[in-house]
């Protein structure tokens, strides 16, 4: 079992960049994939990003290829979103969520823990 606490939101300007980060307690946090989603105002909650346990495979939204990466810290127990090139689309607010599905899943049902939440407001 973990317990995820994400950070790093809060307001930005179009085009700026953030890091979110996700610190995770509990044990075992090497054998969760994990992923970055988000729900805008208004809109159901959308996965943005995932990534495996050891970090050798990611996935993305297409909306954020090319802008957004994500990354993993077994030892820290941390994993990353740095978004670059920030929208006003991207306003939402971010969650991080731990699965023991093996493979990187899309489907928002499959993760076992998520966080709190952390909120992006990006202005134009």
């Amino acid at each position: 079992q973990v317990a995820l606490v994400e950070s790093g939101g809060g307001l930005a300007q179009a085009g700026d960049s953030l890091r979110l980060s996700c610190a995770a307690s509990g044990r075992g946090f090497r054998n969760y994939d994990m992923a970055w989603v988000r729900r805008a105002p208004g809109k159901e909650r959308e996965f943005v990003a995932g990534i495996n346990w050891n970090g050798g495979s990611t996935y993305y939204l297409d909306s954020v290829k090319g802008r957004f990466t994500i990354s993993r810290d077994n030892a820290k127990n941390t994993v990353y979103l740095q978004m670059n090139s920030l929208k006003p689309e991207d306003t939402a607010v971010y969650y991080c969520g731990a699965t023991l599905r093996v493979g990187i899943s899309t489907s928002l049902d499959e993760y076992d823990y998520w966080g709190q939440g952390t909120q992006v407001t990006v202005s134009s």
